[in-house]
This record gives structure tokens, sequence and C-alpha cells, in this order.
């Protein structure tokens, strides 16, 4: 049964352009917002197909969003470059980057399985796995090399954490006035976080036993692996305790990944990263109290914030 007011809530000039996109016969008959996206809206959108069947496709929208077009163009180009790789990405459907037939630039894409875990239990087993799935993207090999990476944070723009170790972030922000390290390049997802990877929770077997999906590929880049790690190091610091953090590098080595050989050199990216996250803990923290974790209020993250960072100083500075 189609449910109208649902199917409504996509812009009719968005709900025309998916609809061309079907297969004949085919209509939208329910549509759900997916939550936990930043800087898009996200729906998944029930087909009612042919032989009386559904199928799941996800359309993502760009609302007001600066450089929504360069962002879609690198998701597109990253879709068509993992498929048949092995990575568990969504399939390419339709993309509108510059809203020539939708209300705002928007991509359609095919439903993975699965959902995000963000819970302390059965981090255990999922730490090990999320590595193990960050090195098989770093041993994508392009042809053509996406752009390089771009630093999200500067020495003057972090925010020191109010009651923050002054001692340890003053070394931290020296750390990242210098020039960045040489390194060798890799294929990078660049936001790869337990908020973009989906694991199957269904029994048998423990809590998020197999990823099953890796969504949200529009800041792909070209840069050092350290940065990838470093990133969802600082998400699982912050999500589940600085320790976790230091953890995932050591999983990603075991896993066959390769980091900086120098201390100093590991050091520059994960600081690099963590002091990023301070210019941005309620934006971050926000999608993790909607997903259920409740006690992550922007001041408990600023505390975690604070341990993490004073952890990398007193492990490698």
């Amino acid at each position: 049964m189609t449910n109208h007011d649902e199917v409504a809530a996509v812009r009719p000039l968005t709900l025309a352009w998916v609809s061309r996109h079907l297969e004949v016969g085919e209509r939208i008959v329910g549509t759900e917002a997916l939550h936990g996206g930043i800087t898009a809206e996200m729906r998944r959108l029930t087909i009612g197909t042919r032989d009386g069947g559904t199928r799941d496709l996800v359309l993502r929208t760009f609302v007001d969003v600066e450089h929504a077009e360069d962002w879609l163009n690198r998701e597109v180009g990253a879709l068509t470059l993992l498929r048949g790789t092995g990575v568990p990405a969504p399939g390419l459907v339709a993309v509108d980057p510059t809203a020539a037939h939708c209300e705002y630039p928007s991509l359609l894409m095919t439903h993975l399985a699965g959902r995000t875990v963000l819970d302390d239990e059965g981090v255990e087993t999922r730490v090990p796995l999320l590595a193990r799935q960050l090195v098989a993207i770093h041993a994508v090999r392009p042809a053509e090399r996406p752009r390089g990476y771009v630093a999200l944070t500067t020495a003057d723009t972090v925010v020191v954490p109010r009651g923050a170790d002054a001692a340890a972030w003053a070394a931290a922000i020296d750390v990242i006035r210098e020039p960045a390290p040489p390194y060798e390049g890799r294929f990078l997802h660049r936001d790869f976080q337990p908020g973009n990877v989906l694991f199957d929770v269904e029994p048998p077997g423990p809590a998020g036993a197999r990823i099953t999906g890796v969504v949200d590929w529009a800041g792909t880049s070209w840069g050092p692996a350290d940065l990838d790690v470093a990133h969802c190091s600082t998400n699982l610091a912050l999500l589940h305790g600085p320790a976790w953090g230091l953890r995932f590098a050591e999983a990603y080595e075991e896993a066959g990944g390769v980091l900086a050989a120098a201390p100093s050199e590991r050091l520059y990216w994960w600081v690099r990263d963590a002091l990023a996250f301070s210019e941005e803990v309620r934006l971050v923290s926000r999608p993790w109290r909607e997903a259920g974790r409740t006690e992550l209020t922007a001041r408990a993250v600023e505390e975690r914030l604070d341990a993490y960072v004073t952890a990398l100083m007193d492990a490698l500075g």
C-alpha cells in the first residue's frame, strides 16, 4: 500500500526525476528518512516492482550545501571506481549534481543491507573488522587519482576545550605548525568511521560480525593512509573512549596496513585529525545522540577529545 504522506515528503521535481530512473512498471510506494548524515538529507525509497515485490534505493539530497556539485561528482567517481573491487559500496543509479532536474543536487543509489552500530557493546569485535575494511579500501588503485587531501584545521583555528590540559594542547598545536611529513599516497575514503559503515547485526553471531557496506564517498581523495586511520581513530576515541582510538591503529597494522614508520610522522597525522574535531564537536556529537548515545553531550565529547589528545602526546609526543 502506498503511503502518500511519506512519498509526498520527497520534493515534486525530485520525485519525477527518481521515477524516470526506475524500471518500466515500477513506482515509489514509500519513503523513510535516514538519520546520521550531517551535510545531506538521506531517504530510503521503497520501490514497488512489477511482480508485486519491493526493492529499496537511497536518495541523497544536498540542500543549500556549498560545493554540492563537487561532492556529488567525487562520490559518483568513487562509486564508479569501486564497482567490482570487492569494497561494499552502493551502486550508482543516477545523479543530478547541478540540480538541473531536481530541486536540489541529488544522488540516487542502491540500498545496502545492514545498519550503523555505535554502541559500546561489541566494539572489540568491530574494530578489527573496521581495520580490515580500511586496508582493503587503501588497496584500491584508481586509474586516475582523485584530488589531493584537504587538511581540515590549522594551528590558528583549533578550539581548546574548557578545562583541557593546556600543556598537551599547546604541544599538539605546535606539531601541526610544522610542514606535513612525506608520505606514500593512497586512495582515501576521508570519512571512514563507524557512522559510515554498515554491519550485519542479525543473529546468529555476535553483534556486528560482518560489514555489509561503506557509505558516503563524497570526500574521497589521495593522501597518506595515516590520515584515514587517524580519522577513524578519533571517532572511536570519542564514541568509546581514548584507548579505542589508539587500538585502531594497531588493528590496522595487524590487518596488513602500513603506516608512517617514524612516531613523529604518525603523531602529525593523528594530532591533525584530532584537533580538527575541536572545531565541530557540536556538529559531530548531535547525530550520535540522535542514534541513541544520549550521554554523548557536546561537553562529554569535549572531555573525551581532551583525554585522547593527551593520550596521543603521551604515546608519541
